[in-house]
């Protein structure tokens, strides 16, 4: 297949859903105008993830079906543009809101809906209903088919949710983001991509958002190359939309004689890992995502 080329929008949101909606269409159709085969939002896009320090009985004045306007315009704006899109939205789902994220293939199809996993139920977060568990589709873009999964801000955190995605033949993890990426939020992407020979694309919102700093990132997975640094893009705090190109045939050759990923698993030794957890959570007051 052609090289990848992956828009991440690093933008701000408007303010209201109607606002918010307008900039995505927009985001798409610059990123279409730069050659971009998909285009990955931050967390939340269709209103801003501060929506989520209101009181949660305000919640639902935001929050959108995944079969609403917000997910159909830019339904048929992909199609329009013959691009594919990581669509994020506060997701009301029969009474209940969820952390979502749809991918929309170059058609204008649905390939996927996950809801983040891992909420982080130490913040306002504990109010959504969690997703259940983690999905791999293949997602049709205008270079060609990828096994494409998804993963939200702090799912990343979590090692088993790359692993889980590779374990179903992703070879790239799309990740929408809402929280300062720091030198050790970035290394853990790295360690993901790196894991699990998959390529990782972070969006994040930029400087000005509160407790966001922008660096949206795309690792591609292959650690053992010629100049063997996995990060082929790394933005600034601004705003504005980034563009990766991701050589995903040779990262599909790469996972053919390389190590990691699923190679020497031992996962008969692994049975605690999936066992639920027993030991005293504790949290600082001040804690972050």
């Amino acid at each position: 297949m052609k090289s990848l080329k992956i828009a991440l929008a690093q933008l701000s949101p408007c303010g209201g859903s109607d606002k918010n909606l307008e900039r995505a269409v927009q985001a798409c159709r610059a990123a279409a105008d730069m050659g971009a085969h998909i285009i990955v939002f931050p967390e939340m896009f269709s209103c801003g993830y501060g929506v989520l320090n209101l009181e949660r009985h305000e919640w639902a004045k935001y929050a959108q079906s995944v079969d609403g306007v917000y997910v159909r315009t830019l339904s048929q704006t992909a199609r329009s543009l013959n691009l594919a899109a990581a669509v994020t939205l506060l997701e009301e789902r029969e009474g209940a809101f969820c952390n979502t994220v749809v991918l929309i293939d170059c058609n204008g199809n649905r390939a996927l809906r996950y809801a983040k996993v891992h909420t982080c139920d130490f913040a306002a977060e504990k109010y959504l209903s969690r997703g259940e568990g983690f999905g791999v589709c293949n997602l049709k873009t205008a270079a060609g088919e990828v096994k494409t999964g998804a993963m939200i801000c702090y799912d990343r955190e979590f090692p088993e949710s790359a692993r889980l995605l590779m374990l179903q033949g992703a070879e790239l993890i799309l990740v929408p983001n809402a929280c300062p990426m720091e030198v050790n939020r970035l290394s853990q992407l790295r360690a993901r991509a790196f894991e699990n020979m998959v390529c990782i694309a972070t969006c994040n919102y930029p400087d000005g958002v509160p407790d966001c700093n922008g660096r949206s990132s795309v690792f591609d997975g292959m650690a053992w190359k010629e100049n063997g640094d996995m990060n082929i893009l790394l933005a600034d705090g601004g705003e504005g939309i980034f563009l990766a190109c991701a050589d995903m045939d040779a990262l599909r050759k790469y996972r053919l004689s390389e190590c990691c990923g699923d190679a020497y698993r031992r996962p008969a030794l692994y049975k605690k890992i999936s066992q639920e957890s027993v030991l005293p959570v504790f949290v600082r007051p001040d804690a972050r995502r």
